[in-house]
């Protein structure tokens, strides 16, 4: 008998569905929300109001782009938390309601849980043929036990995988995410949101070394973040001082590729802060399997400088696709397969969850 698992994904400011036939993806439907990008990031009132309008046509186009019934579906998984309350409200009222009509089990997934389990995503030739960059791409799956850098706008972590259930984490950010120092640099520079991508695009142009900023000196594998955005503001602020501007459009008027060396310094100095602490968890720890997940792991930089650092440190370095990098329902359905399958299933009295780690 097949197992079908349809997830939903509703953490923060994307509404997704995707659907999972005996471990194989069939498809994987996210809508966003640019509601947001005039105020510079994620509004939770509106991003809550946005889940409502688009859930149900988001839940109906993924069952019928994987060409799946209501009646087929063995069971709904949907992300608990963390993210937004009001956000993961929608899913998981949704969830709940589609489970008891189905009369289906029903499936929670820790976030944070399922980005890592997007390293066992298998995309099916059906979905292959939607999405034109896997196709012909062999997709690797790491081996237990393995260690990932988890970085996103809200998290930074580096946990030991041991199994789909048994994680634990080694080391984490004591105050702002990796993610988040990315957006909050970016929206001082006056660039749109999410400012991630955009500060990806620029560094490109730029000059790593133009610009040296302030990088944290945390004991064990702890990562901080607030550091840096602070000298990152104090840098743009006394050269603004020092050319006599009050903006940075001005001061980007006078200083050649402004924007572009910021970034390219700023990027720069994030990747190295995250690898240096990853080279000395992985070396302590004796693992050589190493991935990385998290809505960061799209940065090209970061991915060009894992796989270097891979090759030096002689590491079995494992990417995933750009499209299970950010929030998506595919790393939910793989998480709610692995618990489906071993009833591990959740009472439909679950609320909610806006905290919790691994």
């Amino acid at each position: 008998m097949q197992t079908t698992i349809l997830a939903i994904e509703s953490s923060c400011d994307d509404t997704s569905c995707a659907v999972l036939r005996d471990g194989l993806l069939l498809s994987n439907v996210i809508a966003g929300q640019k509601v947001h990008e005039e105020y510079g990031g994620v509004v939770p009132e509106l991003a809550s109001r946005a889940h409502m309008q688009n859930i149900l046509p988001v839940v109906d186009t993924a069952l019928k782009r994987a060409g799946v019934s209501r009646e087929e579906v063995s069971a709904i998984a949907f992300t608990r938390g963390p993210g937004l309350l009001g956000s993961l409200l929608v899913g998981t009222s949704f969830a709940k309601g589609m489970a008891l009509a189905l009369n289906i089990p029903l499936v929670e997934v820790n976030h944070l849980q399922g980005h890592i389990m997007a390293h066992f995503v298998e995309p099916s030739e059906q979905y292959r043929m939607t999405v034109p960059a896997l196709q012909g791409v062999e997709i690797r799956h790491p081996e237990y036990p393995f260690m990932c850098l988890l970085v996103s706008g809200g998290n930074s972590q580096i946990v030991k995988v041991e199994a789909y259930d048994k994680m634990s984490i080694v080391g984490q950010t004591i105050d702002d995410a990796a993610g988040e120092a990315f957006d909050k640099c970016a929206k001082v520079l006056g660039l749109p949101y999410p400012g991630g991508p955009w500060i990806d695009k620029l560094a490109k142009e730029g000059d790593k070394n133009k610009y040296p900023l302030a990088k944290p000196n945390m004991p064990g594998y702890d990562y901080s973040f607030s550091g840096l955005k602070t000298s990152f503001l104090y840098t743009l602020r006394d050269m603004m001082k020092a050319a006599g501007v009050e903006s940075v459009e001005e001061l980007s008027a006078q200083v050649p590729k402004l924007k572009e060396d910021l970034c390219a310094s700023l990027q720069s100095t994030i990747i190295d802060i995250l690898l240096n602490k990853l080279k000395k968890a992985t070396r302590d720890a004796g693992i050589r399997r190493i991935a990385v997940a998290g809505g960061v792991s799209a940065n090209s930089a970061l991915r060009a400088a894992m796989q270097d650092l891979g090759r030096r440190m002689q590491w079995d370095v494992f990417i995933p696709p750009f499209s299970f990098t950010t929030d998506n329902a595919a790393m939910i359905a793989q998480a709610g397969y692995y618990k489906y399958l071993a009833h591990d299933f959740c009472p439909i009295t679950a609320t909610p969850y806006a905290k919790t780690t691994i």
